[in-house]
């Protein structure tokens, strides 16, 4: 199993906490992105970020002085978004730490695929960006396939605990061989279940921690899951789509 989550926009510096393990398997393709990065005026490159004054200059600034081999977090470590705040790896056992490094997937639009352990630096480029590289109008399109193939390379069953944007950079190539499981967190409102933004990265932050802690990797087990007040729901589900239902 390879369970792919989205990054998050805030990100830190923990040289202490952890120590990486490896540099990014992508790594020459984030070299690429950076030099490309670094052609581009300070307001093109807010435009790209779509972004305000101050997050664009702190971000500017780091491109500046960007170097993807020294001083890196473990990527794990290094985003600080709602989900990883739910997931809570910085309290992980040593058995949830390679719970994650085996089955854990970070899909970046600057670095492509990460393990939890891959050393990074903070960055921001989002994986819908539109910046044209090497004849690719946008990250979708430099990317390509190399993500899935990837994941194809590692496992045969995909859960997809990812956003649709960072979803879209995977789903589409994946092999026919290879069982993607998308999970949906929603309530119930009348007829349908909807799905709302904040909720739902708690969830997928804590379903990451609740896979961890009880080492599970079939697909059906999954349905288990029962954190934060939601419950599988078979009627709304089907054979590769979870549904889980809060508050009934």
């Amino acid at each position: 199993m390879r369970i792919i989550i989205s990054p998050a926009k805030k990100m830190r510096v923990d040289t202490d906490s952890l120590p990486i393990q490896a540099l990014p398997d992508f790594l020459p393709e984030t070299e690429r992105l950076l030099a490309v990065l670094r052609t581009m005026p300070p307001k093109a490159l807010q435009a790209l970020w779509k972004c305000n004054d101050s997050i664009a200059a702190l971000n500017v600034e780091r491109l500046s002085s960007m170097d993807l081999r020294r001083g890196l977090t473990p990527a794990v470590m290094s985003y600080e978004g709602i989900q990883y705040q739910y997931m809570a790896p910085g309290v992980f056992e040593t058995e949830q730490y390679d719970f994650i490094q085996e089955h854990l997937r970070i899909i970046s639009g600057f670095y492509g695929l990460l393990r939890p352990f891959d050393g990074v630096t903070p960055y921001r480029l989002e994986m819908q960006a539109k910046l044209a590289v090497d004849g690719s109008q946008d990250l979708y399109a430099f990317w390509g396939d190399k993500l899935a193939r990837r994941l194809a390379e590692e496992t045969n069953f995909v859960l997809d605990l990812a956003s649709k944007e960072y979803s879209r950079a995977v789903e589409p190539y994946l092999p026919k061989k290879i069982r993607l499981v998308r999970c949906t967190f929603g309530e119930r409102q009348g007829s349908k279940i909807v799905e709302k933004g904040t909720m739902c990265k708690m969830a997928r932050g804590q379903m990451v921690r609740w896979l961890a802690e009880n080492n599970v990797t079939a697909p059906a087990d999954i349905r288990e899951f029962q954190d934060l007040g939601y419950h599988y729901d078979p009627a709304e589900s089907g054979e590769n789509h979870c549904v889980f239902v809060k508050g009934e």
